[in-house]
């Protein structure tokens, strides 16, 4: 079972698994996880009702333009670092944050609720970042779900020693959705969704994906997924937004791991292309070293973004004027080249440069470069 963001408490009994999330969701929200069985699915989610709200859940309209950083679960469960962080957002350009509420950290965030209240008091729009299909939490559980390895059936990992749910085990999405609609109801403004792809780091000859059948691709497999996750949470007013590989915007193949951009365009709110400089190959429209060369790189990639989208949205009647749904992720870490003040405002300016409002920053160590940023 993921970590959900924080403390997590896992009593197996007679083949039940159940799951006390009583820092990530609300506590009247206790969600049930059975092992498979002949009568039950893998991973099934039920969830009820116990005893009412401490704290009243509000949600905020979401800004434009939006300007985010992103926070882990770990330093949002350290009052001193959020706190911090928090004061950032509250005294210069910034007016949003991505908190992680599934991931494998284990970092326990023991009021989260409170928490997110006190950044929508601030006027802080909080967005919750969901990882999808790399998860060996979840596969260590149901290891039925996992892709699997050709040569002996086992599980199949990266060369990380990471494991991924198949994308086409559809009994994850339901454990998704339930993920979602509880974190919704925590708070969170709108939810944010990375790792939606197959694996790529590893022996990809030996990866077998058991729940893909017949001849089915990746990119419909994973489209297959969009669908349902967005027609399972039209009955909340909750934003939605998806990661994608930076070089989706710039190629037209799936890249073997299932992402093209079009076919996100019908089901999220937002795309985030994460247009991070150093994650591009050398030689890349000819620089030897992407890395530095912050604006280019970001111009390139998100002026193709823009184009497809707009070609798009042409090619299925709709009108051109419609407000983009392109949002980037950019660097502000040091990978490739030195990232400092003039690196992290070359990329908001080449965001800028192309049309687009909104940005989002991304530091795995959540160290920002704070004299990059505007005052309020």
């Amino acid at each position: 079972m993921p970590k959900l963001g924080g403390s997590l408490i896992l009593v197996a009994a007679a083949g039940v698994i159940v799951v006390s999330l009583s820092v990530f969701a609300p506590p009247f929200l206790q969600s049930t996880y059975r092992a498979s069985s002949s009568e039950d699915s893998p991973g099934e989610l039920r969830t009820t009702s116990i005893s009412p709200r401490i704290v009243p859940v509000t949600h905020l309209n979401t800004p434009e333009p939006l300007k985010a950083l992103y926070m882990t679960s770990c330093v949002a469960g350290t009052p001193s670092w959020r706190g911090s962080l928090k004061r950032l957002i509250e005294t210069t350009e910034l007016n949003a944050v991505v908190i992680d509420i599934k991931t494998e950290s284990g970092c326990a965030v023991p009021d989260l609720r409170e928490f997110v209240s006190e950044l929508h008091e601030a006027g802080i729009y909080v967005i919750g970042r969901i990882s999808v299909f790399q998860d060996s939490s979840y596969t260590r559980l149901f290891p039925e779900l996992a892709v699997k390895r050709t040569s002996d059936g086992e599980v199949w990992k990266d060369y990380k020693g990471l494991s991924f749910i198949d994308v086409g085990a559809r009994p994850y999405w339901d454990y998704i959705v339930g993920l979602s609609k509880e974190a919704h109801a925590l708070g969170f403004d709108e939810l944010n969704y990375d790792y939606v792809r197959y694996p790529s780091d590893g022996d990809m000859k030996d990866a077998l994906y058991t729940w893909t059948v017949g001849t089915t691709t990746k990119p419909e497999m994973l489209e297959s997924f969009f669908k349902y996750l967005h027609d399972s949470m039209r009955d909340t007013d909750v934003k939605t937004s998806v990661d994608l590989f930076g070089m989706t915007t710039t190629v037209t193949s799936d890249m073997n791991i299932g992402q093209v951009f079009e076919l996100t365009l019908p089901y999220f709110d937002y795309i985030s292309p994460m247009v991070y400089p150093s994650h591009y190959p050398p030689t890349w429209n000819g620089f030897a070293n992407p890395a530095e060369h912050p604006y280019e790189v970001v111009k390139i990639a998100m002026a193709h973004a823009i184009e497809r989208e707009q070609f798009w949205l042409l090619s299925n009647n709709l009108a051109t004027t419609t407000a983009s749904k392109l949002r980037p992720w950019l660097q502000d870490f040091n990978l490739g080249a030195t990232y400092g003040i003039d690196q992290v405002r070359a990329q908001i300016q080449a965001t800028y440069d192309v049309g687009l409002t909104s940005w989002m920053l991304w530091n795995a160590g959540n160290r920002y470069t704070a004299s990059a940023l505007l005052p309020e």
